[in-house]
C-alpha cells in the first residue's frame, strides 16, 4: 500500500483502487529531429544560475518511458500494474474488433509474470522498410509504431497512440514475444525493453494457426510498491471488454499457488471464460441484477451515421440512481464525451414528444427534464470511430462532435419506434419520470428553505459541529464520529486547530433507496453536506470544499462497518467527485491494547496481536483488552491511536474509473432491495473477512 501524506496513511483494499496519485504532467517528447535542431540554434552556454544549454537533456528510445513512467501508464502502483495487462490485451482486442480474433487467453504465471495469447493474424514478421528492422521489434521498441495509423491494419483501435506494446516492454524486467504465422513459430526477447536475441524460427505450426502471444515479468526498479496482479481486478476488467466486442471469448487463468495449496502445477487454480453474444444489452442485464426492472426487454439500439457505428443499451430499475457507462472503441470514457451528449440529448427530446403526443404531459405542464427521464437508468453507450479524439491524454472524455450527431440520430429514430411499438414502457418509464420530477421540485423547495432558514439564522453551520479555528481547508480535516460518546472523547482529543468533529446519531438513512428529496429532509445528512460545504448532485462544487480531509472515524465491529457503508453509499452517490480526489478517508482504530511491565502495545488486527504476544511472551500478567467501541477509549487513547496524525492510520479511499461499473454493482447489491445477491456477495467474499466481531 502506497504512503500518502505519511508513512501512517494506507489505501483503502475491496471494490476500490489501491493508489491514485496525481497523474504526472504529460510533456512533449523529443525526437532526433529536435534534437538536430537544438544542437544547430542553441549555441550561448551563457550560465542562468546552473541552467545551461548543456543541462537540456534528450532521452533516446524507451528511455523516456522508464524516466517517467507515470506519463505512459499514469501511476507505477497497482493501478498502474494492472493497465500493462490491459495494453497488451487492448492490442488483441483491435484484432477482434477487425474480425481476425476469436478468442484471447490470460495467464498470471506462478512467478507472476503475465502471459496473453491471441488467435488474430499475428504481429507481422517481415522487414520494416523505414527502420530496416523487423516489424515485432519496431512494435516492441518504438513508441507510436503500430497498424494503427491509416496504413490499412484497423479501420478502429482503442490502441491510439501505438505506445502500448513498447511501453510494457520498457517496464518490464524481460518480455517475450511469440508470434505464429506462415507455418512457423517466431520468437524474440528483451530486457528492459532492449532486444537481447534476435526474431528467430523455433518451431513449426498448422499454416491456419496464427496469432500472438506476449509474456512479461513487470521491472521491480519500476513497480517498487507492488508486483503482485490482483485476480479479481483482471476478472473485472476482461468480462467489460468481453461484454464490449460480441461474441469474443476472453479467459483468464491463474496459475498462483498458496503455499500447501496442493494441486496439478499444470492446471490453474483459478479460472473463468467470458463469452457474450447479447453483447452490451448482456452487460446491462448484469449491471440490472441486484436491481429490479421496471420492464423485461432491455432497448437495445445500432446504427451507423457519418462513419461512426452506434450502440446502445438501455433498461430502468425503480431506483433513484443513474448508471451511464460510454465506451469508444471499447475504451471506457468516465467523463463522458460527445457520444454521451448525443445519447442524452435523443433520450430528453424523445421522450418528451411521447409524452407530449400522448397527453400523458398536458399543454400547461413543463417538460421532462433528462435527469427525471435518466432517473434509475442503466445505459451503455458504446461507439465505434475511425479517428477518436479524445480531450486529455488520460482518454477521459471523447472530443469527436460526429459522434454527438451519430448517436443523437441512432438513438432518435430507433428509440421513437420502440416506444411506439411498447407503449407499456413507454407510459411505465414517464411516469417515474413525473414521480421524479415532483421529487425534484419538492427537493428544490428544501434547498431553498434551508437556505431562507441559515440566513434568518446568521448561522451557516450545524450546531452540534465543533469546528477547527484553521480557515485554510486545505490544512483541516473533519472526523464523521458514531455516536455521542465517542463524539464527545473525540472533540476532547482533537486538535482545536486543524481538527472538526461531527458527532452523528446511529445509521444514516440509506440512499440507495431513497429520492434527494427524503435525503435533504435527513437531519444526519443535512449536518454533513452543510459541514463540507460543497452542495450535493447538481449544486456540488468542490472549490467549495471546507476540509481536506474527510474522515469516517466508527467503531471497529460489524455495526461500524455497517455505517462505513452507508456513508460511502451517500459520498459515491452524491458527492463522487470527494473520493475520486482523494478526500475520504477511513480512520483506523486499534482493536486491542496489551498492557505489560507498565509498557502499552496496540493492535489493529488478531495478526498484530499475536506477533506482539510471540515478541514479549504470553504471560498470564499480560493485560488484553478487545476494544468494543470508540467510546471506551479516553482522549489521550483516542488522539494517540487514531487521530494524531504523527502515529496514526488512515485508509484512503479512491475510486478506479476503470472498475467503476463492478463498484456501482456493489453498492447496488450491498445497499439495495435485492436479498438475493446480497445473500450470494456474502457467501463469495466472506473468507475475505477479517477480525469479524458480532
Amino acid at each position: 500500500m502506497a504512503e500518502i501524506n505519511n508513512r501512517n496513511i494506507k489505501d483503502m483494499d475491496a471494490v476500490f483502487d489501491h493508489d491514485a496519485p496525481e497523474q504526472e504532467k504529460v510533456v512533449e517528447e523529443f525526437s532526433e529531429n529536435n534534437a538536430e535542431y537544438a544542437d544547430d540554434n542553441v549555441r550561448d552556454t551563457t550560465e542562468v544560475g546552473d541552467y545551461t544549454a548543456d543541462n537540456i537533456q534528450v532521452l533516446e528510445g524507451l528511455e523516456a518511458v522508464r524516466k517517467r513512467p507515470g506519463m505512459y501508464i499514469g501511476t507505477t502502483s497497482s493501478r498502474g500494474l494492472h493497465h500493462l495487462v490491459y495494453e497488451i490485451v487492448d492490442n488483441s482486442v483491435d484484432e477482434a474488433l477487425a474480425g481476425f480474433c476469436t478468442h484471447i487467453e490470460v495467464s498470471i504465471n506462478p512467478d507472476n509474470s503475465v502471459t496473453v495469447q491471441d488467435n488474430g493474424r499475428g504481429i507481422p514478421v517481415g522487414i520494416n522498410q523505414k527502420t530496416g528492422k523487423n516489424a515485432v521489434e519496431v512494435v516492441f521498441t518504438i513508441l507510436h509504431a503500430g497498424g494503427k495509423f491509416g496504413g490499412g491494419g484497423y479501420k478502429v483501435s482503442g490502441g491510439l497512440h501505438g505506445v502500448g506494446a513498447s511501453v510494457v516492454n520498457a517496464l518490464s524486467l524481460w518480455l517475450e514475444v511469440r508470434v505464429r504465422q506462415g507455418g512457423h513459430i517466431y520468437r524474440q526477447k528483451y530486457e528492459r525493453g532492449i532486444s537481447r536475441t534476435p526474431l528467430e524460427i523455433i518451431g513449426d505450426c498448422g499454416e491456419e494457426d496464427t496469432g500472438t502471444t506476449v509474456t512479461f515479468l513487470p521491472d521491480p526498479e519500476i513497480f517498487r510498491e507492488t508486483r503482485v496482479f490482483d485476480y479479481d481486478i483482471l476478472k473485472q476488467r476482461l468480462r467489460e471488454m468481453a461484454f464490449l466486442t460480441k461474441g469474443l471469448r476472453i479467459t483468464l487463468y491463474d496459475y498462483r499457488r498458496e503455499e500447501g495449496q496442493e494441486g496439478d502445477p499444470s492446471e490453474p487454480a483459478r479460472k473463468h471464460t467470458f463469452c457474450y453474444e447479447g453483447g452490451i444489452k448482456e452487460f446491462v442485464a448484469y449491471l440490472n441484477r441486484s436491481k429490479t426492472a421496471l420492464y423485461e426487454d432491455i432497448m437495445y439500439f445500432e446504427g451507423t451515421k457519418n462513419n461512426v457505428y452506434v450502440e446502445v443499451a438501455i433498461q430502468h430499475n425503480d431506483g433513484y440512481t443513474n448508471s451511464e457507462y460510454c465506451f469508444v472503441n471499447n475504451i471506457n470514457t468516465p467523463e463522458g464525451g460527445m457520444h454521451l451528449v448525443g445519447f442524452r440529448n435523443a433520450l430528453t427530446k424523445t421522450f418528451n414528444e411521447y409524452a407530449r403526443k400522448n397527453k400523458i404531459l398536458k399543454d400547461s405542464d413543463v417538460n421532462l427534464t433528462g435527469e427525471d427521464i435518466r432517473e434509475g437508468i442503466t445505459a451503455i453507450i458504446s461507439v465505434k470511430i475511425e479517428d477518436p479524439q479524445f480531450e486529455g491524454q488520460t482518454k477521459q472524455k471523447l472530443g469527436n462532435i460526429e459522434a454527438r450527431g451519430a448517436t443523437d440520430s441512432v438513438v432518435s429514430e430507433q428509440l421513437r419506434y420502440f416506444l411506439e411499438q411498447n407503449p407499456s414502457v413507454a407510459k411505465t418509464v414517464c411516469e417515474k419520470s413525473l414521480l421524479a420530477q415532483r421529487a425534484r421540485e419538492a427537493a428544490r423547495k428544501a434547498r431553498d428553505m434551508a437556505r431562507r432558514k441559515t440566513a434568518l439564522e446568521t448561522m451557516s453551520l450545524p450546531g452540534k459541529l465543533a469546528d477547527c479555528s484553521e480557515k485554510d481547508p486545505s490544512k483541516c480535516e473533519i472526523f464523521l464520529v458514531e455516536g455521542d460518546s465517542a463524539g464527545g472523547s473525540a472533540k476532547s482529543a482533537r486538535s482545536r486547530a486543524t481538527q472538526a468533529i461531527l458527532p452523528l446519531r446511529g445509521k444514516i438513512l440509506n440512499v440507495e433507496k431513497a429520492r434527494e428529496d427524503r435525503i435533504y429532509a435527513n437531519e444526519e445528512i443535512k449536518a454533513m453536506i452543510t459541514a463540507f460545504g460543497t452542495g450535493i448532485h447538481n449544486d456540488f462544487d468542490i472549490t467549495r470544499l471546507r476540509y481536506d480531509k474527510i474522515i469516517i472515524m466508527t467503531d471497529a465491529d460489524v455495526d461500524g462497518a455497517h455505517i462505513d457503508t452507508l456513508m460511502l453509499t451517500f459520498l459515491y452517490r452524491f458527492m463522487p467527485e470527494l473520493i475520486k480526489q482523494g478526500h475520504v478517508y477511513l480512520a483506523m482504530p486499534p482493536l486491542y491494547k496489551l498492557e505489560k511491565n507498565r509498557k502499552v502495545w496496540y493492535a489493529y488486527s488478531d495478526e498484530e496481536l499475536n506477533k506482539i504476544l510471540n515478541d514479549v511472551g504470553r504471560d498470564q500478567n499480560n493485560r488484553i483488552q478487545r476494544y468494543k467501541g470508540l467510546g471506551e477509549m479516553d482522549p489521550d487513547q483516542l488522539w494517540e491511536t487514531t487521530m494524531n496524525p504523527e502515529t496514526r492510520i488512515l485508509k484512503r479511499v479512491q475510486l478506479n474509473p476503470e472498475t467503476e461499473s463492478e463498484v456501482d454493482l456493489t453498492f447496488t447489491t450491498l445497499m439495495g432491495d435485492k436479498v438475493e445477491p446480497r445473500r450470494e456477495f456474502i457467501e463469495e467474499n466472506a473468507r475475505f473477512v477479517r477480525n469479524l466481531d458480532i
